[in-house]
């Protein structure tokens, strides 16, 4: 049997993904504003999207409060539409685990972030799946009008 490839949604789908999605946790999401995660995190965030700030080790980003994982996020009662991962490729199988576990619906990998095996392993587990994309790029590019953040169609 042939080994699949990992392919991303088609841009309808990733709109329809980005419309419906209301938090996102943030995998890896740096306090320091000049880092790319605090970058497209505060970018998400200003277009409407609520932000879960995952990282060990810090109390507050973007003022939220932060969880050192999935796990604990999730613990907190806090409701996960989307995991956006700021990681490298080899570091992302232990959050997958976590999305599995927690039936989380969609995975986010950032640009530059390409693991097409656990991508895969998301997808076949359920998940909705985007890898190598930047989400607040394509926020921008596919959903103009971002209406469905502030509770309209």
């Amino acid at each position: 049997m042939p080994i699949s490839h990992f392919v991303n949604p088609t841009d309808d789908a990733i709109r329809a993904l980005l419309e419906q999605v209301r938090t996102i946790a943030v995998v890896g999401l740096s306090p320091k504003p000049a880092r790319p995660s605090h970058r497209v995190a505060a970018g998400l965030q200003s277009l409407g999207y609520r932000i879960i700030p995952i990282r060990p080790a810090i109390d507050r980003v973007l003022g939220e409060t932060a969880y050192p994982d999935l796990d604990a996020a999730c613990r907190a009662g806090k409701h996960i539409d989307l995991v956006d991962v700021f990681r490298a490729p080899d570091q992302i199988s232990t959050i997958i685990d976590a999305c599995l576990r927690l039936h989380l619906p969609a995975l986010w990998l950032q640009d530059g972030v390409i693991n097409p095996t656990e991508a895969l392993r998301a997808r076949d587990g359920g998940m909705s799946v985007v890898m190598d994309r930047c989400a607040w790029r394509d926020t921008h590019q596919l959903t103009p009008s971002l209406s469905h953040l502030q509770g309209g169609s």
